[in-house]
């Protein structure tokens, strides 16, 4: 997103040089610089306990599958997103995960932080109404449904390789409760 306007005061801002950061955005007015905002948010390939089948989900009446994801809000960190988001959306419990990777993604202006988490069951019969469906899929199957072409499912095969490269349930992190 480009940053034309200070989000303080209205001001145009104009380019200037911020030590160890090159040119940034600058108010003259509120006399600060105004680095790029954007939303953070969360999405996870919920595994069950055998770490053999992965959660997917679809949402907002469209008919692909996407993983279970969530934005950050004020105040939360990362970890306390992804177990509040997989409990409200699919009622399940999260016993253990691990960061991957990030992507920005430009459409909604956000970051993405990826990771792998571990549910405490596959019952799915605590799924909320932001969700269409879900369903759990063993491997082979998430990768040929997965929205082809889509940042999940970019974030769905760098998470199966890790997983076939013998990822185990002991070498992710526990949530503190």
């Amino acid at each position: 997103m480009d940053l034309n306007f200070c989000l303080e005061c209205g001001t145009k801002l104009v380019l200037k040089e911020c030590k160890g950061e090159g040119e940034v955005p600058f108010c003259a007015s509120c006399e600060v610089f105004r680095f790029p905002v954007f939303s953070t948010a969360m999405s996870t390939a919920v595994l069950n306990r055998e770490m053999n089948k992965i959660l997917l989900i679809q949402q907002y009446n469209r008919k692909h599958y996407i993983l279970l994801a969530g934005y950050v809000n004020k105040g939360e960190n990362a970890e306390e997103t992804l177990i509040r988001e997989v409990k409200e959306e699919a009622g399940l419990d999260i016993i253990a995960y691990e960061y991957m990777r990030s992507e920005y993604f430009a459409p909604s202006n956000t970051l993405m932080l990826n990771y792998i988490s571990v549910a405490d069951s596959e019952d799915l019969s605590g799924i909320s109404e932001e969700l269409d469906h879900a369903a759990w899929f063993t491997l082979e199957e998430a990768e040929k449904a997965i929205m082809q072409g889509s940042l999940a499912e970019r974030f769905l095969l760098n998470i199966i390789a890790r997983l076939q490269q013998g990822k185990t349930l002991d070498s992710l992190t526990f949530p503190v409760r």
